[in-house]
């Protein structure tokens, strides 16, 4: 009983990891190339590059049923970059808002 429960507390964490992972991937995919560039970060290929590294590993370390569970708690470790992330880059980009031009919303 006491071993189930640890099973879930780390499937939680590592499922709660990967989430953030994920977010921060869609997030990043989602944002203007040329914002990266005016904030002094790196490029976006580069982001998402390693975002979607460390989702594929984060998505192996899953408990199963979902990945095959070799990690452990250290596939919190692998959400290290999302953190960075979501701390500092997108914080600088956030104001340049989704797509590739911002600037042309039609309307009047």
């Amino acid at each position: 009983m006491f071993a189930d429960l640890q099973w879930l507390i780390i499937f939680l964490l590592t499922f709660g990891a990967f989430v953030l992972e994920l977010i921060a991937l869609i997030d990043c995919a989602r944002r203007p190339q040329y914002a990266f560039a005016r904030e002094g970060k790196r490029t976006k290929k580069f982001w998402l590059i390693l975002l979607a590294v460390f989702a594929l590993v984060g998505f192996l370390g899953l408990e199963p049923p979902l990945g095959a569970g070799y990690l452990g708690l250290t596939a919190l470790l692998i959400a290290i970059p999302s953190f960075i992330y979501f701390a500092d880059v997108r914080p600088a980009i956030r104001p340049y808002g989704f797509g590739q031009n911002n600037n042309n919303r039609g309307g009047w």
